[in-house]
Parts: C-alpha cells; structure tokens; sequence
C-alpha cells in the first residue's frame, strides 16, 4: 500500500516508520507548531508513537527552531527582510511586543497560528539578552509540548470512549473536526495578539 485510506492504515504505517516519524516531527515542531502535534498526540494514543519521546522531540525541536530564528534575527537584523515587506512589518510589530511583554510572547507565540515564524526573529531584534531567551525559551517549549501532545492524546482517549462501536471513517472526521477548530482557535488569537 502506498498511501493509506483510512485512519488505521495511517496509523500502522506511522507505527512501522517511528523514526521517521520522529524525526518529521522534530523539523515539523523547530518550524511551526500546533496541528500535526496535536495529531502526533492522537497518533501517541493509539499506540503508533511513544508519548514520552513525542514529548522530548517536540519539545527539543520547538526550542531549537526559535533558538535558530533568534540568532538569524540577532545576526542579521532587518536587513535580509527588506526583500520581503509584509514579513519586514510581522517582524517589527512582534519585535515591539517583545520589547514590551517578552515574558508573555515567549511563553504563548507557539499558539497563534501565524506569529511563530517572526517571534524568534524579532526575539533576537530586540534587546532580549541571550540568557534570558534561552531560559524562557526552554520552558516555554516543554510548556508547549506538553500541552499540545497532551490535548492530542486526551482528544484520542475521549473519541475511542464515544465512537467504540462506530466505524474509523467516523474517527477520521472527528479528528479533521478537532484539527479545524484548533486552527480555527490559534488563527483568532493570532488576531488578538496583532491588535496588542
């Protein structure tokens, strides 16, 4: 089978490839965050992937993506962004809420759809000393990652105790529904966090 039909089938296939899979969701966590986590927590409770481990690869990925756009923002400034106006703007605006609230950006850019690829580089365009972005950095990260896996595995538990009798193709909407309104979430507080 080359690309499975239903959600089982995905599932044994994450659960045959597991150090791909983990190696994906390293890369997937160091450069965006919410969606395929959640469904790597899903894909923990059923068996496929190992919850500890999903936990330590997303966490270590997570930190060492923002660790890398903090040294490109420290490094490079504005200057590679001239080439690319909106994301210029992105980056001054999220540099600004650093200088203000960097505690709180820190601890929440991984949720809003949207602002975690400028926040490591306006982290490292503002006066935020290394020390102190690595520190927060590391504990936002594990913050994430176990809220995120966690909410991923919860949702798995709750929809095998519904749908126990009921087919995978019922199991597969219910997690494409739970996926869409996490997104649906992080994309209005994206909105929240560009109005600060």
């Amino acid at each position: 089978m080359l690309f499975p039909t239903d959600l089982a089938s995905f599932l044994d296939l994450i659960r045959q490839h597991g150090d791909a899979a983990y190696s994906l969701m390293f890369a997937y966590a160091a450069s965006h965050s919410l969606l395929l986590a959640l469904f790597a927590g899903y894909a923990a409770h059923s068996g496929a992937l190992d919850f500890g481990t999903l936990v330590i690869v997303c966490w270590l990925g997570s930190f060492a993506g923002d660790v890398i756009r903090f040294w490109i923002g420290r490094r490079f400034g504005t200057r590679w962004l001239r080439s690319f106006p909106r994301l210029e703007r992105a980056v001054q605006t999220a540099a600004r809420l650093a200088d203000r609230h960097y505690v709180w950006m820190i601890l929440l850019h991984r949720y809003p759809h949207g602002i975690r690829g400028v926040a490591g580089f306006a982290y490292g365009m503002s006066q935020l000393s290394w020390p102190t972005f690595l520190a927060l950095n590391f504990v936002a990260a594990g913050l994430w990652s176990c809220s995120v896996v966690a909410a991923g595995y919860a949702f798995g538990h709750i929809s095998e105790k519904l749908m126990s009798d009921a087919s995978s193709g019922l199991g597969l909407v219910m997690l494409v529904v739970f996926l869409g309104l996490s997104w649906i979430l992080s994309k209005r507080l994206e909105r929240v966090v560009e109005r600060s």
